[in-house]
């Protein structure tokens, strides 16, 4: 069906100032832009936008939806939010290449997400084994929003040197392996993959019980090893992106020569995170003005990922991603079996050694390890609910690490508390999310389905950019935010995406800035059917989006999906990069030449 959207204030996706027009749509293809009426028959599906904002679909270029896409392919918890193109193969994480016991071990427990659903999903949805039929299968799928992909290294490793060699400290790849790696990176390439993911934190573990809590195969490799790969992104234009040690962060520097642009190629790069974080409340400041330098004199083109938004997290007993960046957390995290891991919680050694990591002041960290900033959320024990682990603490006379090894032993997982990590500062999160080496994003989602979500962080920079506005203290315009978050993003990717023009692609979001407001911020929790029911923490604004529009077809209504999203093919495709091709953008005319006679008539 045909579709008219009119009244609205038409953002574009390019920082040019809004208009309010009307726009024609047909074939799935944006026919019409203009500010004159456009006639309206029976053929056509009539939005009217009066009063609202009509913006480019948002992007979300860090996701790891890689294993819920096949389980729940319209990505509602996305879509709902606006958001039209997402991205799987993040931090080396993809399940393009591998067994599926090998994969689910990779992914699981990095991301948060139960094994015993991952595992049975790939074993029985996984039939293909190569860059190309990946894409296919992609492509097969009823995809709610767009989908692009980076090439893991992880999986690319495990795929090439088997698991356990690319999990072994001191093994390196054969000149014969590292030739098949890097053929392997070429075809993801040709088929339109937008470059590799590699992870360096040594923090994220693996799962099952062959390899479990070794750190992930992209770990293991050396800078030689990576920068063989970085010639072949570099030859393609393509984009390096990667995870530091967060904790440490010397390595960093490592990233960004990597970018250098001198004498040679500038290679795209891309790292989390820029954030305002509790445990070094200069770092942000140290990361802006080094990649100013770097861009500025060294002709990089180096960009930090950031959110617009509070870094929260919510944890059950022990079992939450920041534990895993000390010996102790880890090795608590390592016991599957709660009776053992109340044992070990109980052991005086144990102990002695959680307390003396926790409260280590020189242990590089991310986490502030603060038990002051904790809330308990939900305890069998309803008395301790809206208390931190410090004031439990007190009352009951203790060292405030015993109180929480005592409850975490006493009541497992069933103890769930709440903290907040970064950006809880208003004016340091601006200055990040105004910082022109930032691009918004690293979302996960699809990850940390207990502890996190930012789905809807797209619509958070916009409130951020109104609430400004409100006040009186205006930072940045809504047009240059809008674009923030669709066209500068789909530009810097190579993907054909975030932009409202004549003869492109019609994904578009349309919202009710009147509620941009505090329900963004709200958190609720959804069971996911498709894995066992298994309870995860979103956040629903229903009515902030008025309608959401992928590939021309009307996709969400007031934040609903409607019901053919995860069933029709009509929706998402895998969309590929054109970095490297003369970068330019594919053209519409293409496929389907503007009907201007139909938008008229």
């Amino acid at each position: 069906m045909d579709v008219l959207i009119k009244n609205g204030l038409v953002f574009s996706g390019d920082s040019t100032p809004p208009k309010k027009s009307n726009i024609f749509i047909s074939n799935g293809v944006i026919q019409m832009i203009t500010t004159n009426e456009i006639p309206e028959n029976h053929s056509m599906k009539v939005i009217d936008a009066n009063g609202n904002w009509v913006m480019p679909g948002f992007i979300d270029f860090h996701t790891h939806y890689d294993a819920e896409i096949e389980a729940a392919p319209g990505l509602t918890e996305s879509l709902r939010h606006g958001v039209t193109t997402v991205s799987l193969g993040s931090c080396s994480l993809s399940l393009a290449l591998g067994t599926p016991e090998d994969l689910a071990d990779m992914f699981s427990r990095v991301e948060a997400i139960p094994r015993e659903e991952v595992l049975p999903l790939l074993q029985k949805v996984k039939n293909w084994n190569s860059l190309r039929t990946y894409k296919d299968h992609l492509n097969s799928l009823p995809l709610g929003p767009n989908v692009t992909s980076f090439i893991g290294h992880s999986c690319l490793r495990a795929h090439v040197m088997g698991l356990e060699r690319s999990l072994t400290k001191g093994v390196k790849p054969t000149r014969q392996e590292m030739d098949k790696m890097n053929a392997l990176l070429e075809d993801a390439l040709q088929e339109g993959y937008m470059g590799m993911s590699i992870n360096t934190l040594i923090w994220d573990k693996m799962d099952g019980k062959r390899f479990r809590s070794r750190p992930l195969p992209s770990t293991f490799a050396n800078w030689s090893e990576y920068r063989h790969f970085n010639r072949t992104l570099r030859k393609w234009g393509r984009i390096f992106q990667g995870v530091p040690n967060v904790s440490s962060k010397y390595n960093l520097v490592l990233f960004m020569a990597e970018s250098v642009g001198l004498f040679r190629k500038k290679l795209k790069t891309t790292i989390i995170s820029m954030m305002d974080v509790k445990s070094n409340r200069f770092i942000y400041k140290l990361l802006g003005a080094l990649s100013r330098i770097l861009n500025k004199l060294f002709n990089a083109d180096f960009k930090y990922q950031s959110l617009p938004e509070v870094f929260d997290l919510y944890a059950d007993g022990v079992d939450v991603v920041v534990f895993e960046e000390f010996g102790a957390g880890t090795a608590a995290i390592h016991l599957q079996d709660m009776v053992e891991r109340k044992k070990l919680l109980q052991d005086s050694k144990y102990r002695s050694w959680f307390r003396r990591q926790w409260t280590n002041i020189f242990l590089p960290r991310i986490f502030h390890r603060d038990f002051n900033d904790s809330k308990i959320v939900e305890c069998p024990d309803a008395s301790l609910v809206g208390k931190s682990f410090y004031e439990v603490s007190k009352e009951r006379k203790q060292h405030v690490v015993d109180c929480f090894l005592d409850l975490c032993a006493e009541y497992g997982n069933d103890i769930r508390w709440y903290t907040v990590i970064a950006n809880d500062r208003l004016e340091p999160l601006q200055t990040i999310v105004s910082h022109p080496d930032v691009m918004i994003g690293f979302s996960d989602a699809g990850a940390h389905l207990r502890g996190m979500a930012h789905y809807n962080f797209p619509l958070r920079l916009l409130k951020l950019v109104r609430d400004a506005e409100l006040a009186g203290k205006p930072f940045m315009t809504m047009e240059k935010a809008i674009s923030r978050v669709t066209g500068e993003l789909a530009d810097w990717l190579g993907i054909d995406a975030g932009h409202i023009e004549i003869g492109k692609r019609a994904d578009i979001v349309i919202v009710r800035p009147e509620f941009l407001n505090q329900e963004l911020g709200t958190d609720c929790e959804a069971p996911m059917p498709e894995f066992g029911n298994f309870v995860r923490l979103v956040r629903r604004n229903n009515k902030t989006v008025q309608a959401v529009l992928v590939n021309g077809k009307i996709a969400v209504i007031d934040g609903e999906p409607i019901s053919e999203v995860g069933k029709s093919k009509d929706y998402g495709k895998f969309l590929e990069c054109y970095l490297g091709n003369n970068d330019a953008v594919p053209t519409m005319d293409e496929e389907v030449e503007p009907n201007l006679v139909m938008a008229v008539g």
